[in-house]
């Protein structure tokens, strides 16, 4: 009998913003797969003999990883178990959740998808920063930091969001500024940085876009970085 594979998105990284349904695959998993940033008491409410796999990727075998974790999880599901593939944030945004869940219907594999809660979304409240806002913003565009600086990108139209978030942009953080600037977003707008978004050692970094553009501002992944006017009013609120 073929078992299950049920891809749970962790959310931002505080456990109780995991979902209940997504709480509820976790204890009931024979096997788990999870991500390197996952919080370990969220891996506490499983059962006591569920097998759990620490499949965090390393740098420079991402690849290699990500083909084991297939092979892992398509293993134990043939076998008849359920298989819990856990993944921060929300799977499905930059987070190769359709590519996933594509390998195992092509493996004859019963998937089962849980979102999740994307720091995309969770990490400007906690900043105090709307990505939307009445008469400032009315939208917001969310890139990859990994990829935005190939050949080709689009930097007018990512220039002339209203607010940018940028998940995983902390090592491309200068290029990416400058190349706003010179597209012609304010070097003087402020922007914020937010360290382990919903975590215990949550940190916010407020900047501008030039300070950035300059190599001035420290910051450590991982990191969500939103640009945009919806910024200044949670600066004119702190003043």
């Amino acid at each position: 009998m073929t078992g299950v594979v049920t891809l749970v998105g962790a959310g931002p990284g505080d456990p109780d913003l995991i979902t209940v349904k997504g709480r509820r695959a976790i204890e009931t998993a024979d096997v788990i797969l999870h991500d390197r940033l996952i919080d370990k008491r969220a891996l506490g409410w499983a059962r006591p003999r569920a097998e759990i796999i620490d499949v965090g990727k390393r740098f420079g075998l991402e690849e290699e990883i990500q083909t084991s974790i297939m092979s892992i999880a398509i293993d134990r599901a043939r076998r008849g178990f359920h298989v819990v593939r856990l993944k921060g944030g929300d799977p499905f945004v930059f987070g190769r959740g359709i590519e996933e869940w594509q390998t195992f219907v092509a493996a004859g594999i019963d998937v089962v998808t849980v979102p999740g809660v994307s720091s995309a979304l969770a990490a400007g409240p906690i900043a105090g920063v709307g990505l939307t806002l009445r008469g400032i913003a009315r939208s917001f565009t969310v890139v990859t930091g990994h990829t935005i600086t190939d050949v080709g990108i689009a930097w007018d139209r990512y220039a002339a969001a209203d607010t940018l978030v940028v998940l995983m942009g902390v090592a491309n953080r200068q290029r990416i500024a400058r190349r706003l600037i010179d597209c012609g977003r304010p070097a003087s707008e402020p922007v914020v940085f937010v360290e382990n978004a919903t975590s215990e050692t949550e940190f916010v970094v407020a900047a501008t876009l030039a300070e950035v553009a300059a190599g001035e501002v420290q910051v450590e992944s991982p990191a969500v970085w939103i640009i945009g006017p919806v910024i200044h009013s949670r600066v004119a609120f702190e003043a």
